[in-house]
């Protein structure tokens, strides 16, 4: 009874909104509350992320052993399965690939319980040490609320994709405090069209999310970068090869985290995978601290130029500086980073790669200086551990301009922005000439559903052969006489005539073209039938085929029409003249 008037009030303010308030002012209103939601979310996730922490390290391991960190991880990822078991009772899959899948394939459509669950989940996983970041959750908590605001208003598909993308934006600008950077994001990874229909709502969730977290937590920068050297002439080329070195390790990093990803995969039984996944996760974290949880500290280190960090808590203490063992250890984490980050994911945790990315980065740009500084080259630690961060998130997500505005706005560091676009620029172009896909697409691109990427693909994806059925076409049968089928001929405005049984099974087609000589021979009227001029043509699609299949069919031979059958039932024909005039309206509708 509640939820029929709960129905008939949306209902009510429908109609009076539709009367009221234009489409374009309607989608900006709701864009701030889009925005002001994800903003939450992501102040509730970072704050949880933090009391856990709290308890766990600040409370438990410091008061016992540190050897506690060998269990803690496995312990978050178990407490986060078990909640997705017996509380959700759905799949959590991994944020921003789930959110490219949802507006290519489901018209927008994310399941409710992705409102809570990840950020439940990934607060669990982050909390007791899994070595990924929080970005990722945080967008799929934005993107679910953005999703079920547009059903529940009776939105569109275009205007529920469009929620799903500010509310995006605004959990990146709240998680980063950075709203051009979100804005960014939006455009070049969740790929929506930057039109002046989408760009104003974009800008008003971008400000919502990022003033909610400015409210809440405070005015100061995600991580404390100080300005101590600008850019440097002179340094051009060390920024060219820290471009260079930030896109193969990228490559390292993509490809790597697939290969355990698809060695997880292989591993039967969740119990096991958890395991497996969680002492490994736990050894590492024994035997390197800092890849405990999202690692912001470790970033701020770096960027102040301290790289001690990595000495604390951990049984290498004693070789405090020491070069080999700085070196050594610097290394290892550069490169054993992933592997924290896809075993964690292996063994079942939710989070992200933003901050595993950044972590690496910062941790590159130190060594990377470490190194010139010991060949006698005085590079500046800081700068180059903000530059390197950019250049990692530029090639792992395939994301330069993100990278660019992003580590620019997330650290003040915008004195240093020609710089920032040169590393990330190299990083991007050399991570893609040997990983066509981001870490985030793969996936989707293995299985042919990455959409939000290709326009051509999207729009045609977005059409349904069984919409665009065409069934004025006059029937005939294979025993008709050529006198019958003349009769046909004259009173039909088609120039193909689908041949079927009685029961309406698809036999043939016979074209107008190949009988235009003999219809003027009546002697041949009573003698010549239906089943001697008919033929049957290999090309033919099915009301499930996809139009992409339809589109090729056309492209790659002369038809106008195919027929459409469905397990040897003859439906109707589908024209390439119709199916053009379909795609040019969408097309058009979705570019207004």
């Amino acid at each position: 009874m509640e939820h029929k008037q709960e129905n008939g009030l949306i209902a009510r303010f429908l109609e009076w909104r539709v009367r009221r308030i234009p489409d374009r002012q309607f989608i900006g209103m709701v864009a701030v509350v889009a925005g002001l939601a994800a903003g939450l979310a992501a102040v509730i996730l970072k704050n949880a992320v933090h009391f856990i922490r709290m308890v766990i390290v600040d409370g438990l391991i410091a008061s016992y052993q540190p050897y506690l960190f060998f269990l803690f991880p496995m312990i978050g990822i178990a407490i986060a399965l078990l909640f997705i078991r017996y509380v959700v009772g759905k799949k959590v899959k991994h944020g921003i690939p789930n959110i490219l899948y949802s507006i290519a394939q489901t018209e927008g459509k994310i399941d409710r319980h992705n409102i809570y669950s990840s950020v439940v989940t990934s607060a669990l996983t982050v909390g007791f040490g899994g070595s990924v970041g929080l970005e990722g959750p945080t967008v799929s908590t934005g993107a679910a609320i953005g999703s079920n605001l547009g059903q529940l208003l009776r939105l569109n598909q275009k205007q529920i994709s469009l929620l799903i993308a500010c509310a995006c934006a605004g959990a990146i600008a709240s998680i980063f405090k950075a709203p051009i950077a979100a804005i960014v994001f939006a455009v070049e990874v969740i790929m929506i069209d930057l039109t002046m229909a989408s760009i104003v709502p974009l800008l008003i969730a971008s400000v919502s999310g990022a003033l909610t977290s400015y409210l809440l937590l405070g005015s100061g920068y995600l991580y404390a970068f100080q300005l101590t050297e600008t850019f440097l002439l002179h340094d051009i080329p060390f920024y060219i090869v820290l471009g260079i070195v930030a896109g193969l390790l990228s490559t390292y990093f993509t490809r790597f985290y697939i290969a355990t990803n698809r060695l997880f995969k292989k591993i039967n039984g969740t119990r096991n995978r958890l395991l497996i996944g969680g002492l490994l996760l736990g050894g590492l974290i024994f035997l390197i601290p800092a890849f405990y949880g999202e690692g912001y500290e470790a970033v701020n280190n770096c960027l102040r130029g301290d790289y001690s960090y990595i000495f604390d808590n951990s049984l290498f203490s004693k070789f405090q500086g020491n070069f080999s063992a700085i070196l050594i250890l610097l290394s290892a984490i550069v490169l054993l980073k992933v592997f924290a980050t896809a075993i964690t994911f292996g063994a079942g945790g939710v989070g992200g790669v933003f901050a595993p990315a950044l972590f690496i980065g910062a941790n590159l740009g130190v060594l990377f200086s470490f190194l010139a500084r010991s060949f006698g080259f005085q590079l500046n630690t800081s700068n180059f551990a903000l530059l390197a961060m950019a250049g990692m998130m530029a090639g792992v997500l395939h994301a330069p301009l993100t990278a660019i505005f992003m580590i620019a706005e997330i650290t003040g560091g915008y004195s240093l922005f020609l710089p920032l676009m040169i590393v990330s620029t190299i990083a991007f172009i050399t991570t893609r000439y040997s990983v066509p896909n981001s870490i985030y697409t793969y996936q989707l691109a293995e299985r042919g559903q990455l959409l939000t990427h290709d326009k051509d693909r999207n729009m045609l994806r977005m059409l349904n052969v069984s919409d665009l059925i065409e069934t004025n076409f006059q029937i005939i049968r294979p025993e008709m006489t050529l006198g019958e089928l003349v009769k046909v001929i004259a009173k039909s405005e088609r120039n193909v005539f689908p041949v079927t049984g009685p029961d309406g099974t698809y036999l043939g087609i016979i074209f107008l073209n190949d009988v235009r000589e003999i219809i003027f021979e009546p002697e041949k009227y009573q003698t010549v039938f239906v089943k001697d001029l008919m033929f049957m043509p290999e090309e033919r699609v099915s009301p499930d085929d996809s139009m992409e299949v339809v589109a090729r069919i056309f492209q790659e031979t002369a038809h106008y029409n195919l027929p459409v059958v469905r397990n040897g039932i003859y439906l109707g024909f589908v024209s390439r003249a119709n199916v053009f005039s379909a795609y040019r309206k969408l097309l058009k509708e979705y570019s207004e």
